[in-house]
C-alpha cells in the first residue's frame, strides 16, 4: 500500500510561505464562511447553494489549468474525483449546509472542532496509532462534543445533530483517502494541481445539484442581495482560496497541521455569529467549546512531538 505522507515543512524552506498563506486562509476565511452559509438560507436552499457554489469554482478553477495548458484529468482521476467529492463536498459540505437550517453557524463549527479526532481514529487501519497526548486530546475532544449537544442549539435539531455527524465523518474520511488511498489498497490521486481540484469540485457539485433536484429544493429567484454576496463570496473565498488551500495543505503538510483550521474556526465563527448574526449561545455551549478546543490544541501538540 503506498504511503504518500509528505515529510515535515522545515519554516526556512523555499515553500513555507506557501504553507503560511494556505494555514491563513483555511484559519480565517473558513471561519467566516459559515455565517456566509447561514445568511444565504434565506434565497438559497442549502443543498442548491453548496452545489451551484463548486460548480461555478470548479469552472473558474478548470479554465484556469486549461489556459495554463495543464492536460485534462484521465479517467481513472476522474473516478477518484467522484470518491472524494462525494465524501469532502457531497457529505462534508452537503451535511454542514443542512445544518445550518436549525443550527447556529457557531454551533456548527464549534462541532466541526472535532474532526482532527475523527481523522486520528480513520489512521488506525493504515497503522497510525495516536500517541498518549494525541489520545487525551482525542477523548477530550469528544467529550466536549457530547457536552455541546446537550445545549439548547443541538438539543433542539436532531435532524441537525444528524447531519453534522454525517459532515465530520465524510470529510475525515476523505482527508485520510485522498492522502493514504482506500483501505484495500486503490489509491485516489487525483490530476496533478489545478486540474485535479476543479475535477473534485464540478462532481462533488454535481452531486450537490443532484440531491437539491431530488430533496425538491426551490431557490427563490431573483435571490436578495445579501445572499446573493454571501453567495459570491463563499465562491471565491471559500471554495477557489479556502478549499484549494485545504487540499494544497494536505499535499505539503502534515493532516494534523492541516486540519489546525478547527481551533481556529470555532472562536471566529462564534464570535461573527453572535456579534452579526444575533445567534444565541449559552454557557454551557460555550463551555463545550471551550472543552472541544482544547483537546484539538492536545491532539495536534501531541502529534507534532
Amino acid at each position: 500500500m503506498p504511503n504518500r505522507t509528505p515529510p515535515a515543512i522545515d519554516p526556512a524552506a523555499p515553500g513555507s510561505a506557501v504553507v503560511a498563506a494556505c494555514l491563513a486562509a483555511t484559519w480565517f476565511i473558513w471561519g467566516s464562511t459559515y455565517l456566509a452559509i447561514k445568511w444565504a438560507l434565506t434565497s438559497l436552499p442549502p443543498l442548491f447553494q453548496m452545489g451551484t457554489r463548486f460548480i461555478a469554482a470548479g469552472l473558474l478553477v478548470g479554465a484556469w489549468a486549461r489556459w495554463r495548458g495543464a492536460p485534462g484529468p484521465s479517467r481513472r482521476e476522474w473516478v477518484n474525483a467522484a470518491w472524494l467529492g462525494a465524501l469532502m463536498l457531497g457529505g462534508g459540505y452537503g451535511g454542514t449546509a443542512l445544518a445550518e437550517v436549525t443550527v447556529g453557524s457557531g454551533l456548527v463549527v464549534a462541532f466541526i472542532a472535532v474532526t482532527p479526532a475523527l481523522v486520528a481514529i480513520a489512521q488506525w487501519p493504515y497503522g497510525v496509532r495516536p500517541t498518549a497526548l494525541e489520545s487525551a486530546g482525542i477523548t477530550l475532544g469528544l467529550a466536549g462534543v457530547l457536552l455541546l449537544v446537550r445545549g439548547q442549539g443541538f438539543a433542539a435539531s436532531p435532524a441537525g445533530l444528524a447531519a453534522m455527524v454525517l459532515a465530520c465523518t465524510t470529510w475525515a474520511l476523505g482527508s485520510v483517502w485522498s492522502l493514504r488511498g482506500l483501505p484495500g489498497g486503490r489509491d485516489l490521486a487525483l490530476a496533478p494541481g489545478a486540474a485535479g481540484y476543479s475535477s473534485q469540485m464540478l462532481i462533488g457539485g454535481a452531486m450537490l445539484l443532484a440531491a437539491s433536484v431530488a430533496a425538491g429544493e426551490q431557490p427563490r429567484w431573483p435571490p436578495d442581495s445579501r445572499a446573493l454576496a454571501c453567495w459570491a463570496y463563499l465562491v471565491v473565498a471559500g471554495s477557489l482560496l479556502g478549499f484549494l488551500a485545504y487540499m494544497e495543505l494536505l499535499r505539503r503538510t502534515s493532516m494534523m497541521l492541516a486540519s489546525s483550521y478547527t481551533f481556529v474556526n470555532p472562536v471566529i465563527a462564534l464570535l461573527l455569529g453572535v456579534g452579526l448574526g444575533g445567534e444565541r449561545v449559552s454557557q454551557l455551549e460555550w463551555s463545550a467549546a471551550g472543552v472541544v478546543l482544547v483537546g484539538v490544541v492536545m491532539l495536534l501538540l501531541g502529534r507534532r512531538r
